[in-house]
């Protein structure tokens, strides 16, 4: 095996995160230990940080640096990045897009032409189940993984459904993808009660550094907690007619309603949402006139957004 061969093989190993003893790990590579120390020392000379143990249990482990050292993939693991970013570039997370678009363009500029075509295979033939959901601060989302991973407390300001924002102090566990949108699983602090929290209605997250120990997650499946809650939250109960043909109606809000026809050119909506800005937006997407039979509350919240986006338009004609 040619030196840079063996460096390869032997960076691939240490990525693992694992401590290697120092003769099992010559032993994998079928060189002496003095052969290993060099490699290890070229590897420091690259950029990697790897910490040596002394003596007769002595060995090697790749730790965190200061700096980003070149990353070494297998085809696998390649091909995730490139789908996970070209799926991040789409806007699920704001502010993340354009760094996504780079790292996906250097990893595939380097990449050999089969692996190419499995990342265009899958994005071409995957078709998402829902449509894109309110998308979150790239900010938010690294500051809330972070404290999850470290068992760090945080707060952050936080409005609750048709509420004003309010302040939240939560010891964070899991963040959980579901549907259309990503939730914060926590242990809210000031209620002593555990609590989802939708990303897309969060804001001005910081870390406290404060520590917490880790409680065990009721049923012991973050997900599951998180869509059991979603299910037993609440739901607005919307009723409006409508007026346009049913299967014109249908077209254009799919499955998200139940629609009954009143005659050839009236239906009726029936929709349950957990925010009636879902409801303002499916309204919307119809283009037609309708009258809302209830809640009376939707009234309301669909004048203050037309105002709302009256002023958006700054006068002009």
């Amino acid at each position: 095996m040619s030196t840079s061969a063996r460096m390869l093989e032997l960076l691939s190993l240490l990525q693992t995160h694992r401590y290697w003893p120092g003769a099992e790990l010559a032993g994998r590579l079928e060189v002496s230990p003095r052969t290993l120390r060099r490699d290890v020392e070229r590897l420091r000379d690259l950029g990697y940080p790897v910490d040596a143990g002394r003596g007769v249990g002595g060995g090697y482990q790749l730790r965190a640096g200061a700096t980003l050292p070149p990353m070494l993939l297998d085809a696998d693991e390649a091909v995730a990045v490139a789908v996970a970013l070209r799926t991040a570039a789409a806007g699920s997370v704001a502010g993340i897009d354009q760094a996504a678009l780079g790292a996906l363009a250097k990893i595939v500029q380097v990449m050999p032409p089969p692996l190419r075509r499995r990342v265009d295979a899958i994005q071409e033939y995957t078709v998402p189940a829902a449509t894109s959901g309110p998308a979150v601060q790239a900010g938010d989302l690294t500051v809330l993984a972070q404290a999850c991973r470290d068992g760090e407390r945080v707060s952050f300001q936080y409005r609750a459904r048709e509420r004003e924002p309010g302040p939240r102090s939560v010891d964070p566990h899991r963040l959980v993808a579901v549907g259309r949108r990503w939730y914060l699983l926590g242990w809210d602090v000031d209620r002593a009660d555990w609590r989802t929290f939708r990303l897309d209605r969060l804001s001005r997250s910081a870390p406290s550094g404060a520590r917490f120990r880790p409680r065990a997650i009721p049923g012991g499946d973050a997900a599951e907690f998180v869509r059991t809650a979603i299910a037993s939250r609440p739901r607005l109960d919307v009723l409006v007619e409508l007026a346009a043909p049913a299967d014109q109606v249908r077209a254009a809000v799919g499955g998200w309603g139940t629609l009954e026809p009143v005659d050839d050119q009236t239906c009726r909506l029936h929709v349950q949402a957990d925010s009636f800005d879902w409801v303002v937006l499916l309204l919307a997407v119809t283009g037609a006139e309708f009258t809302v039979v209830r809640p009376a509350e939707l009234v309301g919240h669909l004048e203050h957004t037309a105002r709302r986006l009256l002023r958006g338009t700054g006068g002009a004609r």
